[in-house]
């Protein structure tokens, strides 16, 4: 099927939530403010300030080790920060409990890695189903949502099939999958192409940005793919722990 021709309503329905107006700038969705971030002696970052948008796609690019993994857990609640505040809309993440955090992640966050963690004696609709059991849901209607989001990403006919028995891309597809199957507002991938050829990268890539489009997605990727990189709205460069927005067509 052609991606994202199942996503009309859905599609409708979130974008008639923004609240803003022809013209207007979309609301914000992640706020970040003093953000500081330190391990022992080391200093990883301090002072990041900067906000995304509703339906913004934004990449994260700077070299290995400058702390780009750390923030985008942080964002995702995955990891808190030493200093400084994130908010995702009026949520302080800093004031979740434990066990609201992990209720957080599974209503609103969808992620997908540069691995893709996908559980082996599992069929590739089992595995995206995982969420929505954890939420709650029956087998059955899991297994129907799972089914329609392996359609949504090109695998409508490897559902059955064992993560085994999928090429690297198509684990990743599955992967993303599952990281939406939620209906999350927030993507956050972690070099989701690192492990990927050129031609499969540029195809997997191509796929977010169809689904970022028909879901009215907010994405932040982390890459160090930098053609990739100057496909986003935005672009912040994180270097000797500070944070700089820079043009796409200057990465």
């Amino acid at each position: 099927m052609e991606l994202g021709a199942a996503a009309d309503e859905a599609t409708a329905g979130r974008l008639g939530t923004l609240g803003s107006h022809p013209g207007e700038p979309a609301p914000v969705l992640v706020d970040v403010r003093g953000l500081r971030k330190v391990y022992g002696q080391l200093v990883l970052f301090e002072a990041i300030n900067f906000s995304v948008r509703e339906q913004e796609m934004l990449a994260i690019v700077g070299q290995s080790g400058a702390g780009k993994s750390t923030l985008l857990h942080i964002l995702g609640a995955l990891d808190t920060a030493s200093a400084g505040e994130v908010y995702f809309g009026t949520t302080l993440l800093r004031s979740l409990t434990p066990v609201e955090a992990a209720d957080f992640r599974n209503r609103e966050i969808g992620y997908v890695w540069q691995f893709h963690y996908l559980l082996p004696e599992f069929t590739a609709a089992e595995n995206v189903a995982l969420p929505l059991l954890a939420r709650g849901k029956s087998k059955k209607e899991a297994l129907q949502e799972a089914v329609h989001w392996l359609d949504e990403v090109g695998l409508a006919d490897r559902s059955t099939h064992r993560a085994g028995e999928l090429s690297g891309g198509e684990q990743q597809r599955v992967s993303i999958a599952r990281a939406l199957v939620t209906k999350p507002k927030l993507l956050l991938a972690d070099e989701p192409t690192g492990d990927l050829d050129n031609q499969t990268a540029e195809a997997l890539f191509s796929l977010l940005e169809s689904l970022h489009a028909s879901y009215g997605l907010t994405s932040i990727l982390v890459t160090h793919n930098l053609p990739l990189a100057r496909r986003c709205e935005r672009v912040l460069r994180l270097a000797h722990g500070r944070v700089e927005e820079v043009s796409p067509l200057e990465v």
